[in-house]
């Protein structure tokens, strides 16, 4: 899971497009880009789209509406016959509602499907959620992701905008971000960055996804499918990363040794942690 590319349930076209590109998950939403008077025909639109041939490494969510309104019942009751891989859950207040989704995924699930249903939860979006993420732990068996967002947790928190002059996220975003991330690590699942929303600057989004990596998220989230082959590449292991991994694994005999030297640089047991995970990507 590198890439989550979002699609307006309400396009059919524009469903098809995303599924048809390289994005590792395609998000089919019947949240934010559908109108209210539209809900029920992307309903429906979604659970055909779900219904079509897929690649094989290709993951299907569909985000449904929030749990305190009233949407998210026929939404499931919608997708769920098309067996989605997951679902995403925008605006939960905590963990609590990863769970109260998990129920309710478990009563619409065949017997053959028990559980199989995956969840990834957007954290940030409310203000209790974004404190959550350091007070409560959000690990649970179907949780695969936690995405942090900006947009909306700016409306939330009474926010003017949640980026300065330079275009780097304010003080309160950048907690967001760290809390979603270190949230994520210790539940065992995905972290993924927040959408880039400036379409039409790749070089900046290149940026931004590289430092997402480096300071440990797996992932990032996409809105446009010209923003999907930058996120990749973003998010992929190079030759080099991948050469480096191998000889760590090697010089350590795979954790036969505690440390030793590798070109003159000290390797120990986080050096072989690192490794092992390049290498099972």
């Amino acid at each position: 899971m590198r890439s989550l590319l979002f699609a307006p349930g309400a396009s059919a076209k524009m469903m098809a497009k995303a599924m048809a590109g390289d994005a590792d998950v395609v998000i089919l939403d019947l949240e934010d880009s559908v109108a209210p008077d539209a809900k029920a025909a992307a309903r429906i639109a979604v659970a055909e789209a779900l219904a079509t041939p897929r690649r094989p490494e290709q993951r299907r969510y569909v985000r449904i509406n929030p749990l305190d309104g009233g949407w998210h019942g026929d939404d499931l009751a919608a997708v769920m016959p098309a067996r989605p891989d997951g679902i995403m859950l925008p605006k939960p207040e905590g963990s609590q509602d990863v769970e109260r989704l998990s129920r309710l995924l478990a009563g619409l699930e065949a017997p053959v499907d028990a559980g199989r249903t995956r969840i990834i939860a957007i954290c940030s979006e409310t203000a209790a959620g974004t404190l959550s993420l350091a007070a409560q732990s959000w690990k649970h068996p179907r949780l695969a992701g936690l995405l942090w967002g900006a947009e909306d947790l700016a409306a939330a928190i009474g926010s003017s905008g949640n980026r300065d002059a330079t275009g780097h996220y304010t003080a309160p975003f950048q907690l967001a971000r760290n809390l979603c991330l270190f949230a994520a690590r210790a539940a065992g699942v995905v972290p993924i960055d927040a959408v880039y929303t400036d379409i039409r600057n790749p070089e900046g989004l290149a940026a931004e996804a590289g430092a997402a990596r480096r300071d440990g998220f797996s992932a990032k989230a996409a809105i446009h499918p010209a923003q999907v082959a930058v996120i990749n590449s973003a998010f992929s292991y190079t030759a080099a990363e991948i050469a480096w991994a191998r000889r760590v694994v090697d010089v350590l005999q795979d954790g036969a040794i505690g440390a030793a030297q590798l070109d003159g640089q000290l390797v120990d047991v986080p050096h072989l942690l690192q490794a092992r995970r390049i290498l099972a990507s």
